[in-house]
């Protein structure tokens, strides 16, 4: 089995849990009488326990000089602590569940980026025995959509634990997957970077803080989609059937780019991506500000293929190119928790009062976080010339 099959086989496991996860975890607290406040405390809690772990387990990962065995024990703690939903619990049981699963799970999609993007560079950093990781990185967007779908129909026939087991499944593949890695070869030259005093060195990396900046502004973006765009929809009177089609070709577009996209990505460079994903954001969420009508929606949502994947790719090919490897797992991390994970949190927060305010029309709002997201990606162009 060659590295891209591993790899491969690693995303999709992963990204079973992550499409289980998003749509049905409230539905499961939920059924274990948590009221929707306390959903909010527990989804809130483990966010805030990402930032922190991920960071964490990326910097042990490069301590250790081991990715893949801070990946393997990550996903199997998370896989025994998963188990902990099936429990009759109450809140505060529920709640060290939350805690201990998302501080397992924070580093291991991180994690699985910085050693794929290694892996695919092969093993002179120029792709000789290498693979294209834009099409590896998209069986984990094919399993996401799959599992989604298998699990609505597996709750719909046998409750809504069988969620949790399919969680459980995909977590504990994800474990073996990791440990069946190949192991990463270190170059010539290259320090494995030990202890701890380097946890912030790769935010003394001008290109990487301005990056933080553009995924911020594009990435986080998508807040009010993701917490109000079903809402609007449906407010509008769109129809369930209508309002997952327009979902699914959001990811659809999103698997063609990774699948097909590689000489446009090659074309366009990072900066390009960047440019192209900021602009995309401003057409999308000003369509979706300004109407209901699936005529105009469905080509917004194909936008996605931009808005998110372009700036992924982006992100990929700039922290591969300015991090050094022994801070690669670091880098990711930090850059999930805080280029992306802190500011799409305070953004999901922003959005509700805007929502309650202005409805459809607070997509206004992330349009221009996107505008903004064009300069910065020009400043990003500098410091990468240096």
């Amino acid at each position: 089995m060659n590295a891209a099959t591993r790899f491969a086989l690693l995303y999709s496991a992963q990204f079973v849990a992550v499409g289980i996860t998003l749509p049905f975890l409230p539905a499961v607290l939920t059924a274990r009488g948590m009221s929707p406040q306390e959903v909010g405390v527990l989804l809130a809690t483990a966010s805030a326990v990402r930032l922190v772990a991920g960071p964490l387990g990326g910097r042990l990962a490069d301590a250790l000089g081991d990715a893949r065995l801070v990946l393997a024990v990550g996903a199997g703690l998370a896989t025994l602590v998963a188990s902990g939903l099936l429990l009759p619990a109450g809140f505060l049981l529920l709640l060290l569940v939350m805690a201990l699963h998302s501080a397992a799970f924070a580093p291991v999609v991180p994690l699985t980026d910085a050693l794929a993007v290694t892996a695919s560079r092969g093993a002179d950093g120029q792709r000789t025995g290498g693979f294209d990781y834009a099409r590896v990185r998209a069986a984990g967007s094919i399993a996401f959509m799959l599992a989604a779908i298998a699990c609505g129909q597996a709750v719909a026939l046998f409750g809504i634990d069988a969620a949790v087991w399919l969680l459980i499944a995909g977590l504990g593949a994800t474990s073996l997957a990791a440990l069946a890695l190949p192991p990463v070869v270190p170059r010539a030259g290259r320090v494995v970077s030990r202890g701890w005093a380097g946890f912030f060195a790769p935010l003394r990396i001008p290109a990487m803080r301005r990056l933080m900046l553009v995924s911020a502004l594009i990435q986080g973006s998508h807040a009010m989609y993701y917490g109000f765009g079903t809402l609007h929809w449906q407010a509008a009177g769109l129809g369930a059937g209508l309002i997952g089609g327009l979902w699914a070709v959001g990811v659809l577009a999103e698997i063609a780019l990774f699948l097909w996209g590689r000489g446009l990505v090659a074309r366009l460079g990072p900066v390009g991506l960047s440019v192209v994903a900021a602009l995309a954001g401003v057409l999308r969420w000003a369509v979706t500000a300004v109407t209901v009508d699936p005529l105009f929606l469905f080509p917004a949502q194909a936008l996605h293929a931009g808005t998110f994947a372009m700036q992924h790719l982006a992100m990929m090919a700039v922290l591969g190119r300015v991090v050094p490897p022994a801070e690669a797992g670091t880098a990711q991390t930090l850059h999930a928790a805080l280029g992306v994970g802190l500011w799409m949190g305070l953004l999901a927060l922003a959005s509700g009062p805007l929502y309650a305010a202005f409805g459809g029309t607070g997509f206004w709002f992330m349009a221009g976080l996107c505008a903004l997201a064009v300069p910065a990606s020009l400043w990003l162009a500098a410091a990468l010339r240096r």
